[in-house]
């Protein structure tokens, strides 16, 4: 009997493939094992085993394995649950799961090797100048990859060299496969048994008694292990007795020390800090644990609604203290790295050595750590704390999900596929595990705080700040008026610096927000006119002052700052708008005494980028902090009396129909950051509409309001949650090619869907890296199917891709697109 495997490749392939195996390995296999399979004409590629049958493909013949990577499976039985879901909502492939779903370090590739055809003989004459530098090569190198050949040669692309060569048979090409994780190992030494006794050790001392240096190592290797009884690491006996690798490695070659190597995390836990207990809860915090106590002997989803500053996070951590009582792991789900940051600090002070940081930050070595620890449900990563990617992880025995600013939409991912929704992933994966689910928020999302009141979620609100600290006061300062009367200093009105003056005297901190990163978004000629634009995307570059440069902020395109316009050669060239990067000029010079600080994804870049700028503000080193949205989300500031919003009008007036929850979030959200503490704090936005109804609602911190209206909205002009969205975006480099291919796949849904197509229109940034885009929107009723709907959807994408004239342009489909 021939026996077969089903594997998911990590690849947009809508089946898996079969590959056959021997008997021994059908008994040795299992389902979540990774094997390196044939793929194509000579690629290797990283399978999952899927299914293990005796059932032949019809279609083609069965290839055989290449061989078996793993000793036990590293992906649950749960997890390709999870999987199939994701890839059936959010309408992809099982392999483009696979890919977000599995560090990059477990997907191994196969690399294309070089080696001289031994059976050949060769004529230097035969061959032309950058040929022969390979083939002399080889003689000193049996396999060469390309990137080594790259180098050899000096250029980029080296295939048509390596082509001439295969055609002339002078080289063979071999595909290798190679691991991507190594483990960590640190190197320890001890003393040689013999010299562990007393005896044996002033023996040893006398015999060294020329060697100064080494004598003093044994000295401080004897001490150190009398007092640690722990295994001594070589760096840390260099750092204790002033010596160096090469006195301990001649220590090692006399035979006086042995080394030898353990294997260690790369993340490793401070076990100097003590743990803490975790607070007591006030009546406020104690009433909402118990409510989501009772909320969940009916409810899977618990919906808290606290307003900002009223102590969630604390009681997160009663939930997962009952939760971790049980055995059970704790996922805590968080829409921003620069959250983990400061959050991670305080669970660890609680929980210690049981948390475990997820996100992509860390490197893939550091993450193939901590997904074996949760695979092995490691008693170091029973909570987990992550950004939207941590779902993915082999929960082996889920207990609670927390998704914390649950209305964040740093939770959707855009690209690559799946374009999943984490929160609304994380709600499907609870139910899997048979979990509980607490969405917090101080501004709920409208589905959420919409399913809260239909009673599909239960809903818990906390209305008190903690310790009963008053609100921030919202002031909003018109600031076409301040301009009319000449009261602006730069983007600074005379209230704001008034403001911020009386903050920096009494000792306290200002946070300063300005939701666009750079210099300045537009460089624009005084005398023509002429503003550079990106030559990839059709947007206008942004100037960087601190580089003296023009960047795009879609494709990364960048170039030295103009002297001169480009199109009439004036050097008459002025900037228009303000990113974080003037404001944290304007505040140095307006501020002078102040030390001002700028926190956005270009002060943020290194992996400890937001820590050194989030402790440097906790510690009282940053008088002023400037930052785009990272800034509002949950973080904790004790000393933060003052936070300005530079200019809310351009987060109003943006065309999305999410515009106006969006800017009230964010502005309530950056407003919680003031005043923490028994000092009543204090938001002032510059507008220059002080009357906007959003505004307004801010201003009274009216969330209710702010829901009734926009629900109604939503209603009317039939969005979410009345109505579900797919959007459809095709690419392509040529814009006629697109137009049409847009205008017949909006036929095409129109005659199924009828009224509820929107478009093909372009969005307002209509070219990108070079690609036209078009978008189509797609909306659905309630009583109607979803699977049904995705299944015509696929239907037309299938008959549009079988349309010669369309070859080449791209369909991206976006569930919930939101």
């Amino acid at each position: 009997m021939n026996h077969f495997i089903d594997v998911i490749l990590a690849i947009p392939l809508e089946r898996m493939f079969t590959y056959s195996i021997t008997k021994a390995e059908s008994e040795f296999l299992q389902v979540g094992m990774r094997v390196s399979v044939p793929f194509g004409k000579t690629k290797i590629q990283t399978g999952l085993v899927g299914a293990i049958h005796t059932n032949a493909p019809q279609i083609y013949e069965a290839k055989e394995i290449h061989q078996i990577l793993d000793e036990k499976s590293i992906v649950t039985s749960k997890q390709l649950e999870f999987w199939q879901w994701i890839a059936k909502y959010y309408m992809c492939t099982v392999g483009e799961v696979m890919r977000a779903a599995l560090p990059n370090a477990f997907i191994l590739e196969s690399e294309t090797l070089i080696s001289r055809n031994l059976k050949k003989e060769i004529k230097d004459t035969d061959l032309k100048d950058d040929e022969y530098l390979v083939f002399e090569a080889l003689h000193l190198q049996s396999t060469l990859k390309i990137q080594e050949i790259s180098n050899i040669l000096d250029k980029k692309n080296v295939l048509p060299v390596i082509k001439r060569l295969i055609e002339k048979e002078v080289i063979l090409l071999q595909e290798e496969i190679y691991d991507k994780y190594k483990p960590k190992y640190v190197r320890f030494v001890k003393l040689q048994v013999e010299y562990t006794n007393e005896v044996g050790l002033h023996q040893l001392l006398d015999d060294l008694s020329r060697a100064e240096k080494q004598r003093q190592v044994v000295i401080t290797l004897f001490s150190i292990s009398a007092k640690t009884k722990k295994p001594i690491k070589v760096k840390e006996l260099v750092a204790q007795s002033g010596s160096s690798t090469a006195i301990i490695k001649a220590l090692i070659d006399k035979g006086v020390l042995e080394e030898y190597h353990i294997q260690t995390d790369r993340i490793q836990y401070d076990e100097t800090d003590k743990n803490e207990d975790s607070k007591t809860l006030n009546k406020y915090q104690t009433l909402a644990l118990n409510q989501i106590e009772d909320s969940f002997k009916t409810q899977n989803v618990t919906l808290l609604h606290g307003i900002t500053s009223s102590g969630k996070t604390e009681v997160y951590v009663k939930l997962i203290e009952q939760v971790l009582e049980k055995g059970k792991q704790v996922l805590y789900l968080l829409p921003e790295i620069a959250l983990t940051t400061q959050l991670v600090t305080r669970l660890q002070n609680y929980f210690g050595e049981q948390v475990a940081v997820f996100h992509s930050k860390y490197s893939a070595h550091e993450r193939v750590e901590v997904y074996n620890h949760v695979l092995g449900n490691s008693a170091k990563a029973k909570i987990i704390l992550g950004a939207r990617s941590s779902i993915f992880l082999p929960f082996r025995d889920l207990g609670l999900i927390i998704v914390d600013e649950e209305h964040e939409q740093s939770f959707k991912q855009f690209d690559p596929a799946p374009r999943y929704h984490a929160r609304d992933a994380a709600v499907v994966l609870a139910h899997l595990h048979q979990a509980k689910t607490v969405l917090g928020s101080a501004t709920p999302s409208l589905e959420s705080y919409n399913n809260a009141l239909e009673k599909k979620y239960g809903l818990v609100e906390i209305n008190r700040r903690y310790n009963n600290v008053q609100q921030p006061e919202i002031e909003l300062v018109d600031i076409a008026d301040k301009h009319k009367k000449k009261r602006m200093k730069g983007h600074f009105s005379d209230r704001m610096i008034e403001e911020i003056n009386d903050a920096l005297e009494e000792g306290y901190q200002v946070i300063l927000f300005q939701n666009r990163r750079g210099y300045s978004p537009i460089v624009e000629c005084n005398t023509c006119g002429h503003s550079p634009q990106c030559p990839n995307c059709d947007v206008s570059l942004t100037y960087h002052q601190y580089r003296k440069q023009l960047r795009c902020h879609y494709c990364g395109h960048n170039s030295a700052m103009l002297q001169k316009c480009m199109a009439c050669g004036t050097s008459n060239l002025d900037t228009k708008g303000f990113g974080t990067e003037q404001i944290e000029a304007e505040a140095k010079t307006l501020f002078s005494k102040a030390n001002v600080a700028r926190m956005d994804l270009d002060t943020t870049r290194g992996k400890y980028g937001y820590e050194k700028i989030i402790t440097a503000l906790e510690q009282q080193e940053i008088d002023i902090l400037v930052g785009t949205q990272m800034l509002t989300k949950g973080l904790d500031f004790r000393n933060v009396k003052l936070v300005g919003v530079m200019n809310a009008d351009n987060l109003l007036n943006f065309p999305d129909f999410r515009a106006h929850e969006r800017s009230f979030q964010l502005m309530l959200q950056v407003s919680g950051r003031a005043g923490r503490t028994k000092k009543r704090g204090k938001v002032l936005i510059q507008t220059y509409n002080p009357y906007h109804k959003i505004l307004q609602q801010v201003s009274t911190n009216d969330y209710l309001g702010m829901f009734k209206e926009q629900l109604q909205e939503r209603h009317d002009f039939k969005y979410p949650p009345y109505f579900r969205l797919i959007k459809v975006i095709l690419k392509h480099r040529d814009y006629n090619k697109v137009e049409t291919a847009s205008e017949w796949f909006a036929k095409s849904l129109r005659q199924v869907f009828k009224a509820n197509v929107l478009g093909p229109e372009f969005p307002p940034v209509s070219r990108v890296r070079n690609q036209y885009l078009k978008h189509i929107l797609i909306k659905i009723p309630q009583p109607q199917s979803l699977a049904k709907t995705k299944e015509a959807i696929m239907k037309i994408n299938s008959s549009f891709e079988a349309v010669g004239a369309f070859k080449g342009v791209r369909v991206i489909l976006n569930v919930d697109n939101y």
